[in-house]
């Protein structure tokens, strides 16, 4: 029932974020974008019984670097890195907490699609992104393989939990890619609902998978 509540209040405040950010209302954004992640951080804290100790501490860990990714994007231009860089430690621990609750069993080919993805993505950005071309780089490269490492686990282990990682992960890809397209090429009205959306549903999904 906790938890059930929990996400009803993850939605209600996705909403009201995703409206504060096309009302231009500052304050809002800066109240509710961060309480949405806190109360995801909630839900995965909430859980009683585990996967293991260690996935459930990894997982909380990357959901507390993307607390701190979400409060620096929403700052001036110039702390954008830093968000970047506390993205890319919320997916270094994710990368850790789906590979040691897999068993290594599937084939290394699965890797090809996400080699593909990001080259797509980096072709397209690359003429773009001027001086941040390593650290965007750095972190493509990072969040392709938490999501080659969450279609592992699911490959190895058929659980309900790493098929609800799987899902948060891709829709972390779709998130970011949004974004990426929406401040690198050219911004969209509705960028911002799909990469709010997609990202919220993507933490609340990881979250769920402990």
């Amino acid at each position: 029932m906790l938890t059930i509540s929990l996400v009803v209040l993850v939605i209600l405040c996705a909403a009201l974020t995703i409206a504060a950010s096309y009302r231009d209302s500052q304050r809002q954004e800066y109240i509710f974008k961060p309480l949405t992640t806190t109360l995801i951080i909630l839900i995965a804290l909430s859980d009683t019984d585990p996967i293991s100790t260690t996935y459930h501490v990894l997982i909380v860990a990357g959901l507390v670097a993307s607390l701190a990714g979400d409060v620096f994007l929403m700052l001036p231009p110039d702390y954008f890195v830093r968000g970047l860089i506390s993205f890319l430690f919320a997916h270094i621990f994710y990368i850790i907490a789906f590979t040691v609750e897999g068993d290594g069993t599937a084939p290394f080919w699965t890797i090809i699609p996400f080699v593909v993805y990001g080259v797509i993505i980096l072709w397209r950005l690359w003429p773009d992104i001027g001086s941040l071309k390593i650290p965007v780089m750095v972190y493509i490269t990072a969040i392709l393989i938490m999501a080659w490492q969450a279609a592992n686990r699911w490959l190895e282990t058929e659980q309900n939990g790493s098929l609800l990682a799987l899902a948060g992960a891709y829709l972390f890809v779709a998130s970011d890619s949004v974004l990426a397209v929406e401040r690198f090429k050219h911004p969209f009205r509705s960028a911002r609902f799909w990469v709010l959306s997609s990202y919220f549903a993507a933490q609340t999904l990881i979250a769920l998978s402990i």
